[in-house]
């Protein structure tokens, strides 16, 4: 059965890797631990049962709340949010984006060019002084809806 948990938003990850470290010794029958990236301030947890999850969840910080959302959920429910979509379909010159990773991380660009061989994207900082073209790879940015 797979359960939802609340989190803080943006402390996905680190509740991932935290319950990662709790659920190494098989004491805790976790069977795995997911972050969506458009499920933002959650979690998916795979477990036996409702109490399994409760007592992973035991003193983890950045739980929300009781943590678990109520009742599990469907694979079927998730099938839309789990789709894979081709990263380079998504990204056009001329859309905005943020930078997930590396020097830049949190600045917004535009993209002025995107080379579908190599996985990269071009983009100029909106907010910089000097327009100077960055190069990133694809998988360092989001494209932020408009």
């Amino acid at each position: 059965m797979i359960f939802p948990v609340r989190t803080t938003v943006g402390q996905e990850s680190l509740v991932v890797d935290i319950m990662t470290s709790k659920t190494k010794d098989d004491t805790v029958q976790v069977y795995s631990i997911a972050v969506i990236p458009g499920l933002k301030g959650y979690i998916l947890i795979e477990a036996q049962d409702e109490l399994t999850v409760r007592h992973a969840l035991a003193s983890t910080p950045h739980i929300k709340g009781q943590g678990i959302v109520k009742g599990a959920v469907k694979i079927e429910e998730l099938s839309l949010l789990l789709e894979s979509k081709p990263l380079m379909k998504a990204i056009e010159e001329g859309a905005k984006i943020e930078l997930i990773s590396g020097p830049f991380k949190g600045e917004k660009a535009k993209v002025i060019r995107v080379n579908d061989t190599k996985e990269e994207v071009t983009v100029e900082l909106l907010e910089a002084a000097v327009k100077i073209p960055v190069t990133t790879k694809a998988e360092n940015i989001r494209i932020i809806k408009e």
